[in-house]
């Protein structure tokens, strides 16, 4: 007999919204979030106004761990169902506990899908739709919030938990969970059909070169190249659209700083996980509920300089900070790393010209194109396939000026038709043209095979990179006006 059929014969209507959602002196309790044409909605919203009942404040008793909380709570919810009329078998009343659990103490539907690993995104589009992402595909999940008031409350529970408030007055918030996740949220009067929420998960697996070379993003070769990049100081920018894993590959190649170098990490908020010892962190701060207070990214990068680095990393630039990021790369703040939004590597120098711009200083072009050929030594551009593959599409030098235009040289380009080494279409290859930066990887006593660039080698060779004693500093070479 099916649950639906058991509830009728029990004379318990699946599905309908409870008479009473409070009792007396208790506090009323979220409407429980059920999947959608949940039979056991009822029953569970009707355990939560009794838990609510029974525990009032000790819900929020700070004495306890989160782990004890969370175990007090599970024994008090199998005593009210032992209560219970419901005709449950055992597994079905472990899931009620488990629900209404997750509904008070967690983040309610959305529990699950943080506790998947699979699942990288999370997008709750008002109270009846949370997507997913999993294996770089959007997903919609049977998963709801009953009401738009329940959604809410799990938004107003996530910011309190950082500090911050979302209201009327303040519509949107971006903040992180207790395990790093980035959470972005919007409510009325701006997101016109309810409370949006978007939470991009933090991996706790940390990845590494390796695991993007299995994944197809990286080739051995490239990989290679990126690693001699950073040891030997090349000022590198990561570009690339929403989602296709600029941050991870910045932390990546930042694990190859060396741990003789002092790093100052500049961020929005703080994902980059730094192994070496000698690393500040610095986290953007908002304005408070007066406006006040706010501590940009740009103000963080101009600190920065007073810190004595030997190289800054900025997780993202996207404002007038790219001016101060320039400077520093300019003046002897060698193998500085960031990040940006394009979609070419052409793109993203348009878009620095853009960022620049927004310092509102009165610049001209060809003044501000020297200053980013000058500064930039290499763009490294990631992309999302169709089938969800995350991907190097460009690894291109920055070569210097000639006449107004900055010259680009692309080393390595994703060539779709070529079979890739896990048997799907795609690979990064040479393009056969040898880099300029030659000299200064010298410098640092990195030196490249010749064999990297040729475009008809193994695309899977050893790395190509050689290490040895740096010789004496020499001038390094100008890039070319």
């Amino acid at each position: 007999m099916g649950l639906a059929e058991r509830f009728s014969e029990a004379g318990i209507a699946p599905g309908s919204a409870p008479k009473d959602r409070s009792k007396e002196g208790a506090k009323a309790a979220p409407a429980w979030s059920a999947k959608k044409n949940d039979p056991l909605t009822e029953l569970k919203q009707r355990a939560e106004n009794n838990l609510y009942a029974r525990l009032g404040n000790r819900l929020y008793d700070s004495d306890m761990s989160r782990d004890e909380l969370h175990d007090f709570v599970a024994r008090e919810l199998e005593e009210i169902m032992a209560a219970e009329a419901a005709p449950l078998t055992d597994a079905e009343r472990l899931q009620v506990v488990g629900a209404v659990r997750d509904d008070i103490l967690g983040y309610g539907p959305m529990e699950e899908y943080l506790q998947d690993p699979a699942v990288t995104e999370i997008m709750v589009n008002g109270d009846d739709a949370i997507y997913i992402e999993r294996g770089g595909r959007l997903e919609l999940t049977e998963s709801r919030f009953l009401s738009n008031d329940h959604l809410r409350r799990v938004i107003e529970r996530i910011v309190a938990e950082v500090g911050r408030r979302i209201d009327e007055s303040s519509p949107m918030v971006d903040a992180r969970l207790p395990d790093g996740s980035r959470v972005n949220a919007i409510i009325p009067p701006l997101a016109v059909k309810g409370p949006a929420l978007t939470i991009r998960k933090f991996n706790s697996k940390s990845l590494t070169i390796d695991d993007l070379i299995q994944m197809g993003s990286l080739t051995q070769q490239t990989a290679g190249l990126l690693k001699a990049c950073v040891l030997g100081a090349l000022n590198i920018f990561v570009s690339g659209g929403t989602g296709t894993g600029k941050t991870t590959l910045l932390n990546l190649l930042s694990g190859y700083i060396p741990d003789t170098e002092r790093i100052v990490t500049i961020e929005d908020a703080v994902e980059l996980q730094l192994r070496q010892r000698h690393v500040i962190s610095l986290e953007a701060r908002p304005a408070n509920s007066e406006g006040k207070g706010a501590i940009e990214i740009r103000d963080l990068v101009k600190n920065s300089l007073r810190m004595r680095p030997d190289r800054v990393v900025i997780g993202e630039c996207r404002g007038g900070e790219a001016l101060d990021m320039l400077q520093a790369m300019n003046t002897g703040h060698d193998g500085s790393l960031t990040t940006g939004h394009s979609n070419s590597p052409r793109d993203m120098l348009s878009r620095l010209e853009t960022m620049v711009l927004m310092a509102e200083l009165d610049l001209p072009v060809r003044a501000i194109r020297d200053q980013i050929a000058g500064a930039l030594d290499l763009i490294v551009q990631l992309t999302r396939l169709p089938d969800g593959r995350r991907t190097v599409t460009y690894i291109t030098e920055v070569v210097g000026m000639e006449g107004d235009v900055i010259t680009l040289s692309d080393l390595f380009i994703y060539d779709y038709d070529l079979p890739g080494a896990d048997g799907r279409m795609g690979r990064l290859v040479a393009t056969g043209v040898r880099p300029t930066f030659d000299r200064k990887l010298a410098n640092h006593g990195v030196t490249l095979d010749a064999e990297l660039f040729n475009p008809f080698s193994n695309p899977e060779p050893a790395s190509g990179l050689s290490l040895s004693q740096p010789p004496p500093p020499k001038p390094t070479d100008k890039k070319r006006r």
